[in-house]
């Protein structure tokens, strides 16, 4: 299976194209301290995305539990974007929506991994 395939991969994707396409939005004072934060964030989920593809299902979960970190930063920087005027409320909203589908897609693949190793181990 092609890693581009995978869904989560692509919803992440999708995030980084709305991320950098509200870049010209944000203002300058923003733009290259917060923002650059939230889009080489993003940036680290991708990789950690790739990365937990390419393992054996026995050592995805360590970098899946550092994904769902860096998930996590995320909607916090995004959080502060918000709270600090750099995005406006429909954007946050719409931004917010594609985390959380992100989120519960990566809480989901973490949850399948557990339950196989709880079932491998009895």
């Amino acid at each position: 299976m092609d890693e581009f395939d995978i869904p989560i991969f692509k919803k992440n994707y999708e995030l980084y194209k709305s991320l950098n396409g509200l870049r010209a939005t944000v203002p300058k004072q923003d733009r290259y301290v917060v923002w650059q934060r939230v889009e080489n964030t993003n940036l680290d989920l991708t990789e950690l995305l790739l990365h937990a593809t390419a393992l054996y299902k026995t050592e995805k979960l360590p970098v899946l539990d550092k994904a769902s970190v860096k998930l996590n930063l995320l909607r916090v920087l995004i959080r502060l974007s918000h709270d600090t005027k750099a995005i406006d409320g429909k954007k946050y909203t719409t931004i917010q929506q594609q985390i959380d589908e992100i989120g519960r897609m990566l809480g989901g693949w973490i949850k399948s991994i557990k339950a196989e190793g709880t079932q491998n181990a009895s």
